[in-house]
């Protein structure tokens, strides 16, 4: 079996979007300066808001707190892309406002065309969907048409219509593993840390397109080695898009709903957390006695693009909340010949049973 990270026009890409990225990181994700006085007032806007609109709030762990917890109590879902697929999926309300990045926006759309899905902002979205672009992609998948077609969620929806396949890190194992089990090789994207860690764990012939996330690859294995030093009993929880010299030191590498339940089962008291800052909010609203460490960045001394926290997950705050229904540029719109076509993977993906 193999694994290889294909060199391909989309890796100069990729590097000119994390440049963009650095470059705009100083203005993407900053929260505003609201009183308490002004949250609250926001806050009781935007439940009124959903009552009147037949509307609920999905969002993503890595969301701002504040967003979580009015989802929370507004009877909307926080949670990982797979849960919150199938939650705006099954949900009676007519319009769904998806906080988290656009990817997942374009998602709720293909799985429930006839109800409106609007976003706090359409500007948020992902580097490892903007380090896929969906022409280049297919022309790679056209190089090796003897390859089943398996993509991240975190993929455009063109790349999507152009997969076998959607997963998930909550179950690109098993699926991986189930296909190479049928005898099938495996070309994967964006993530090729997280598809080299399926690689190892499934020994499956897996083909890589050359993509990362910016705050997934800044965790440095020698920074969480040296937290350790300071936390001896601390367990490492990692999600499987860090490097692997950052996966090989965890005690639980899993996805982010998986960390989350490691958090409540392992005994542990302390942890070491290499995933976005956003989870810590559920991790400390189910575990109040325990104690969560952010993962180093960047290394000692040095500057860190994303600082563990998604630029673009912050763009989702209560002021462009508030004005969900107000605008006409963040509604979620996707062609319907290319939602037929990406809802096949995406349908395996949640028709998928662990076997």
């Amino acid at each position: 079996m193999s694994i290889e990270v294909v060199d391909n026009a989309a890796t100069d890409a990729l590097a000119s979007d994390r440049q963009v990225v650095k470059d705009h990181l100083a203005g993407i994700g900053r929260h505003s300066d609201l009183t308490p006085e002004q949250e609250q007032a926001l806050k009781a806007q935007i439940k009124q808001m959903l009552i009147e609109r037949d509307a609920v709030l999905v969002a993503h762990y890595y969301t701002d707190p504040i967003i979580q917890s009015l989802a929370e109590e507004t009877g909307g879902c926080v949670s990982d892309s797979l849960e919150m697929a199938r939650f705006g999926r099954d949900h009676p309300a007519s319009t769904l406002i998806v906080a988290g990045v656009k990817f997942m926006g374009e998602t709720a759309k293909i799985l429930t065309p006839h109800k409106r899905v609007l976003m706090p902002t359409l500007e948020a979205t992902c580097s490892l969907d903007i380090g896929c672009p969906a022409d280049e992609f297919s022309d790679f998948c056209d190089q090796y048409p003897d390859r089943t077609v398996v993509v991240y969620a975190n993929t455009s929806a063109a790349v999507k219509a152009r997969a076998d396949w959607v997963v998930t890190s909550s179950i690109a194992l098993d699926v991986v593993d189930y296909l190479d089990k049928k005898g099938e090789k495996i070309l994967w994207a964006p993530d090729k840390h997280l598809g080299a860690y399926v690689q190892k764990q499934t020994g499956a012939d897996v083909l890589l397109w050359d993509g990362a996330c910016i705050v997934h690859e800044e965790f440095k294995a020698q920074g969480i080695e040296d937290l350790k030093t300071l936390y001896p009993e601390a367990a490492v929880l990692v999600h499987p898009e860090s490097p692997q010299s950052v996966v090989e030191l965890a005690d639980v590498v899993g996805s982010t709903s998986q960390l989350i339940n490691a958090a409540q089962t392992l005994p542990n008291q302390e942890f070491i957390v290499a995933t976005d800052q956003g989870i810590f909010f559920k991790m400390q609203q189910l575990c109040p006695e325990k104690t969560f460490h952010v993962a180093p960045t960047a290394g000692s001394g040095a500057s860190c693009r994303s600082c563990a926290n998604c630029p673009w997950m912050a763009l989702n705050e209560l002021e462009n909340l508030a004005n969900v229904f107000e605008r006409d540029d963040n509604e979620i719109f996707v062609d319907a010949e290319l939602a037929k076509q990406a809802m096949k993977p995406l349908d395996r993906m949640l028709a998928f049973k662990k076997g």
